[in-house]
């Protein structure tokens, strides 16, 4: 059975001819920038942190977020001149990403506890391959974190994003961004069997260059 992701169905709704480029014809386009190996080293501390968020269970003595952002950071940057050697990075953009992934992973844990207090680890980068009602197409995804906070009983799926000094007012209303969280809400709760009403959605902002509330 053929699926279909958001991020596909989002290239479609932009260009149909892009998506056929893409999709169909698997033309490789976009390999990367200075931004996506930024986005992608600090998903991978949100997944590190989000993991091992109890104490109890996880030495933070012996886990520094900073270095293992610098890590990942440099292995995305290699991964994309591996597959473009041509590729010219950018000295000033790359130093200035390595000192604001540097102090936004200090307060990714920060973060999730001043929004939720309280929270249980449901799921990381789960994945989703559910049935799209009366269609031979089943909708796949995952999601980069699901939260339980039992004061309320409430799930949480949520899905970071990177970006500068943050969203103004036009993108935080954007249908085909807020589908995103939309279609995962739906299919999540069609794979546990649970009610919309237990589960809510968030876009996690972690700001560059943002001054104040950097996630």
């Amino acid at each position: 059975m053929s699926h279909i992701s958001f991020s596909e169905l989002k290239e479609w709704t932009v260009c149909p001819w892009k998506h056929k480029l893409k999709y169909i014809d698997k033309i490789k386009q976009f390999k990367g920038n200075e931004y996506t190996a930024f986005g992608t080293a600090l998903h991978t501390i949100c997944e590190t942190i989000a993991l091992h968020n109890d104490k109890e269970v996880f030495d933070w003595s012996s886990y520094n977020a900073e270095e293992h952002f610098e890590s990942e950071f440099l292995i995305n940057l290699q991964k994309l001149k591996s597959a473009d050697p041509e590729f010219e990075f950018k000295p000033k953009l790359v130093s200035d990403m390595r000192e604001q992934g540097k102090f936004l992973a200090q307060h990714i844990l920060p973060g999730l506890q001043k929004s939720f207090g309280k929270f249980e680890l449901v799921a990381v980068e789960e994945s989703l391959y559910e049935s799209i009602k009366d269609q031979n197409k089943n909708f796949k995804g995952f999601i980069d974190l699901v939260l339980h906070t039992p004061d309320d009983g409430k799930y949480h799926i949520i899905d970071w994003k990177s970006c500068s000094w943050g969203w103004d007012s036009r993108k935080k209303t954007e249908k085909m961004i807020t589908y995103q969280l939309t279609l995962y809400k739906h299919f999540w709760c069609l794979k546990h069997n649970k009610n919309y009403n237990d589960v809510s959605t968030h876009f996690a902002l972690l700001k560059r260059t943002a001054k104040k509330k950097p996630c």
